[in-house]
């Protein structure tokens, strides 16, 4: 068992899920804490589920002192009902807990955004993915990771039927996505924690940015 701790907010989501799964059979962290809204069922001792209130976030302060902290926070708009509950749940938790990250000592911050992630985007969903980029590039975190994955596959907690076509469809799109057009593959869920894990185990510092053709490769890898 390795000496690392993590925290890992959103693990109940997509991709938290899977990442949860991949860090207790690497093996690499003898204590992983979880912050979650409701309980979720786990029994591996190495886990530390906590239901917090995520609107003060500051009141859990003493979890943030950890080695790694994984951010798969993430919604959409009409799960939200509303922009400003998007924004907090992808701009304002994620930016509040890296703050807390780095008064705590934590040496890295892994992220998921988006591929099409930017601050000047007409589409408030990559505006505020590329807001939160730029907030967390200012907070000089020792080693920030920003994953750019394309449209995740896997099996969610709630229906979404836009994103269940998107998935029919995606297994034609993704033989016809060569050369330039690769980096716009959907890729499972299970890839993208993978590609965390991964980074997250290695001796990365500064800023890296991963976009979802990178992030398949390194899940390929390991």
């Amino acid at each position: 068992m390795g000496e690392k701790t993590a925290l890992i907010l959103g693990s109940s989501g997509l991709v938290g899920n899977e990442l949860v799964k991949i860090l207790l059979e690497q093996n690499n962290y003898k204590k992983i804490h979880l912050l979650l809204r409701r309980p979720i069922e786990i029994t591996d001792s190495r886990c530390e589920p906590h239901i917090v209130d995520f609107e003060q976030l500051g009141k859990y302060d003493k979890l943030f002192k950890v080695t790694d902290v994984f951010c798969c926070l993430g919604t959409t708009i009409k799960k939200a009902k509303s922009k400003e509950a998007f924004r907090k749940v992808d701009y304002q938790y994620p930016i509040e807990g890296a703050k807390l990250a780095v008064q705590s000592g934590a040496e890295k911050f892994l992220i998921i955004t988006a591929m099409g992630a930017n601050s000047k985007s007409f589409f408030f969903y990559n505006q505020v993915k590329g807001e939160v980029e730029m907030s967390l590039k200012t907070l000089n975190i020792p080693s920030l990771n920003i994953f750019r994955p394309s449209l995740l596959l896997g099996e969610r907690n709630e229906f979404r039927l836009g994103e269940k076509i998107a998935e029919k469809a995606s297994g034609l799109l993704n033989t016809l996505m060569m050369g330039p057009l690769r980096s716009y593959k959907a890729i499972h869920a299970k890839s993208v924690a993978k590609a965390m894990a991964a980074i997250a185990a290695s001796n990365k510092t500064g800023v890296s940015i991963f976009y979802s053709n990178e992030i398949q490769r390194i899940a390929d890898k390991h």
